[in-house]
């Protein structure tokens, strides 16, 4: 197939380009490379060096003789272009991960708030747009979150998408009905993420759109089969308090003897998957398309939860680390459970790789080989959800003084 992944030069888009054009498909890549961009706002860098996205795709190519092609586009604002690349390459199937990724970010201030909802509704919406405009029959694949549904106990499992209710007539008859399971966003950026939902839907019922939306959990790791071929085909590793995620950024401390940061009680239990899972889940959605007419067909795209602090008690074990408990700049529930179900990947031959299974060496790995590439200032999470919660921590070089200020 000929596949364009959006967003192809980030976390999950750059081993999901190299895992399809591995497959043998021709793969073209589509970035603003935006995500670069804000490294440079923030002043911190990948923890893993990263050549240029050209660099990477000339690497690959002389590696296995497989093209990776690049185009320069940005989806949220230049719906001309893309409305004319997808007229002249008609791709196959298109793979979405064009859209600002970070809870944290579009938290930091009412600036990021407006860049993160112009940025992800706007390229969502114009490719589902000039999809319709040009015409091409392609499979689109989203990936989303299981953060759309909140951190909240209802003691019953989310179930993949969609829920069957009863309702009540004007008659009082019993009615049975499905509708998509209730979101509930705990950031702006979970937000853009539900009112994708609502564009798949409309495009879908109106326009015969295909589309598999993968509500996608944490993902952990930082090595595929691919990016481990040559160095300097290596993944991005995010390792900030805005970027990075939670048991990268665990490991990351451990290995550069900084407390593991903590937020609130650590009772939040979160969905997680591996990031050799994340590409192979794409490569099962596009294997299992639907029609035109189907409804949006929506994975849960998690292979195991945890609690956050029980994940930090696992690493300090394995590395000796410290667990430092700090106030929780996000608002969410202190506690909660979290119950999900994932039978669509698992019938279609997912063997879920786990945290039992010895990856974490793996991640320690690159973390203490590239660990003089730390800023330790960049360390903390500092983006308050709210004006009113005191939670931007600081720590000194040690990490043994924490406090909250304003």
């Amino acid at each position: 197939m000929k596949i364009a992944v959006l967003g192809g030069d980030g976390f999950c888009g750059w081993p999901t380009s190299l895992h399809l054009s591995d497959q043998g498909h021709e793969v073209h890549i589509v970035d603003n490379l935006s995500r670069r961009w804000i490294d440079t706002e923030l002043g911190v860098q990948s923890l893993t060096p990263m050549d240029s996205i050209q660099e990477r795709c000339r690497i690959w190519k002389d590696l296995t003789g497989q093209a990776l092609h690049f185009h320069l586009l940005d989806l949220a604002t230049e719906y001309e272009r893309l409305r004319q690349w997808l007229a002249e390459e008609k791709p196959d199937a298109i793979i979405h991960f064009a859209e600002q990724r970070a809870a944290p970010y579009s938290m930091k201030t009412d600036r990021h708030k407006v860049y993160t909802v112009n940025n992800n509704v706007n390229a969502t919406h114009n490719l589902l747009t000039a999809m319709v405009e040009t015409g091409i029959d392609a499979h689109l694949v989203h990936l989303g979150t299981m953060g759309v549904y909140g951190y909240s106990s209802v003691g019953a499992a989310i179930p993949e998408g969609y829920l069957d209710v009863e309702i009540e007539n004007l008659q009082g008859e019993k009615k049975g009905m499905e509708i998509l399971y209730p979101t509930k966003p705990g950031s702006v950026y979970h937000m853009t993420k539900s009112l994708d939902q609502i564009l798949f839907q409309f495009y879908a019922q109106n326009d015969g759109v295909r589309i598999t939306d993968l509500h996608q959990g944490i993902v952990w790791g930082t090595h595929t089969e691919q990016t481990k071929r040559h160095e300097q085909l290596i993944n991005r590793f995010d390792y900030d308090g805005d970027y990075g995620t939670v048991l990268n950024r665990f490991l990351i401390q451990a290995a550069i003897d900084y407390p593991l940061t903590v937020h609130g009680t650590g009772g939040q239990t979160r969905a997680f998957i591996h990031l050799q899972d994340t590409v192979r889940c794409v490569e099962l959605a596009l294997k299992d398309a639907p029609k035109a007419g189907d409804r949006v067909k929506i994975f849960n795209q998690m292979t195991e939860t945890h609690r956050v602090r029980d994940l930090a008690e696992m690493v300090s074990k394995m590395t000796g680390a410290k667990i430092a408990y700090l106030p929780n700049p996000r608002k969410e529930a202190a506690e909660n459970d979290l119950i999900v179900k994932n039978d669509g990947f698992r019938d279609l031959g997912l063997s879920p790789i786990t945290l039992a299974e010895g990856l974490l060496d793996e991640v320690v790995e690159v973390s203490k080989k590239y660990a003089h590439r730390v800023d330790r200032s960049r360390v903390p999470c500092v983006s308050a959800w709210t004006k009113d919660i005191a939670g931007r921590i600081e720590t000194d070089p040690e990490g043994k003084r924490l406090k909250s200020v304003s």
